[in-house]
């Protein structure tokens, strides 16, 4: 592994250096993190995603598809050379952090996801110290928020999807956890998960989310409104306009 913890000079709360710390320091907005097969994830890879993400449910159906789990892995690994989250999971710190070891190994992009329990803290507490960032997720109390960021995860996701279903405010966790780390040194992000509809994502986006987890095809819809139609019709209709008026000359335009 080549990412670092770095010791505070009091000795103190070691802080992960790894790509999406980095990532932060360049001040590029909110990340859109992606989920799903990877051959359907590979072109949209090279148009601005952060990363992938995976989950275990995802992973289950991908090694029914593709074979063993580190195979699946490793085909994630192939088409980007950006972070790839792996959802690990086991009951008792010791078997979360050898099993997060197996996929640390492979690669430094790899960032690792453990669900909110108590063994959790242990593991991110652990990881911390090794430099290796992580996402907590089944997030849905502030409180256990607080905990696991406390204990040394570096990503927190509040899940939004869930609680819509039973009738309540998807993103208001995001609202709170934004609150809440607003003044914490080297606070982590807070990344809205289980994302599942571009009306949840720009709830989430408004208040205040550092990223969100989706499938890509809800990122392509995140792209569309019928008023971009309208004026991307109209732009083109005039690029066309000076193509055929021989006004383009020297510019590599192709026609239709």
């Amino acid at each position: 592994m080549t990412n670092e913890a770095i010791i505070k000079a009091d000795g103190l709360d070691p802080v992960v250096t790894g790509p999406v710390m980095q990532a932060r320091r360049l001040g590029r907005g909110p990340a859109i993190w992606l989920a799903g097969d990877p051959e359907d994830l590979k072109p949209w890879m090279e148009r601005g995603a952060a990363g992938i993400v995976t989950n275990t449910v995802v992973l289950n159906d991908m090694v029914k598809k593709y074979g063993q789990i580190t195979g699946v892995v490793q085909r994630y690994l192939d088409i980007t050379d950006k972070p790839v989250v792996v959802e690990v999971d086991g009951h008792t710190t010791d078997e979360l952090l050898a099993v997060s070891h197996v996929f640390t190994r492979m690669s430094d992009q790899i960032i690792i996801k453990i669900p909110c329990t108590a063994h959790a803290l242990g593991a991110f507490r652990r990881l911390a110290e090794e430099g290796v960032e992580t996402f907590c997720t089944t997030v849905f109390s502030l409180p256990q928020a607080a905990a696991v960021a406390q204990a040394g995860a570096t990503h927190v996701l509040p899940f939004c999807e869930p609680v819509k279903q039973m009738g309540g405010d998807p993103t208001k966790l995001v609202r709170e956890c934004v609150r809440m780390f607003a003044g914490w040194q080297n606070r982590p992000y807070v990344t809205a998960a289980l994302v599942r509809s571009v009306d949840t994502a720009y709830a989430a986006l408004r208040d205040g989310a550092d990223g969100i987890i989706i499938f890509w095809p809800i990122f392509q819809e995140m792209l569309e409104h019928p008023l971009t139609d309208t004026w991307n019709e109209t732009f083109m209709d005039e690029w066309v306009a000076m193509h055929d008026a021989g006004l383009l000359e020297g510019v590599p335009v192709r026609h239709g």
